[in-house]
């Protein structure tokens, strides 16, 4: 299985657009946004894709967002995003508190712990968990934008520039 993995997008329009496109291109299976969206109306550029959003630190329009992720029958997750596949069990949270991050990638629960927050790409292996980040989406903070595509049987993450 494909998954795609976006975060920070903080209401970059062109890069979103840029990363349903290559999602879709791909064959994507499902999308993974670990937070900072920006407004609700970011949301609607996922429409057609199977999409769950977690909330980040800087996303304050919550009840709005929350409709407008039902409104293209994704998945609002709110802080925490657990997740079972038939590859095992999938965390995404935003990473705003580091402690409670290394708590989940450390209790061997999971198979994949996906985080944000930082703007910096991340993957590795801890365990038995895969560790990602795909960096900030958003043109213009110290990174370049990334986004990244997870193939679960490979447990390979590629990172893709925007």
């Amino acid at each position: 299985m494909l998954i795609g993995i976006i975060s920070d997008t903080h209401d970059h329009i062109v890069n979103v657009k840029k990363a349903a496109k290559i999602f879709i291109e791909r064959g994507v299976t499902r999308v993974l946004h670990a937070g900072d969206i920006g407004s609700p109306s970011v949301v609607k550029h996922f429409a057609g894709l199977d999409f769950a959003l977690v909330y980040g630190n800087n996303d304050g329009e919550r009840i709005m967002l929350k409709k407008k992720v039902e409104q293209i029958n994704g998945k609002m997750a709110g802080e925490v995003l657990n997740w079972e596949c038939e590859e095992g069990k999938i965390a995404v949270y935003h990473g705003t508190v580091p402690t409670f991050l290394n708590a989940m990638i450390r209790c061997g629960d999971y198979r994949l712990v996906v985080s944000g927050h930082t703007h910096k790409v991340v993957n590795r292996l801890e365990g038995n968990t895969r560790v990602l980040n795909p960096g900030t989406a958003h043109d213009g903070f110290e990174e370049s934008p990334t986004m990244m595509i997870y193939d679960t049987a490979l447990d390979v993450a590629e990172v893709i520039n925007l």
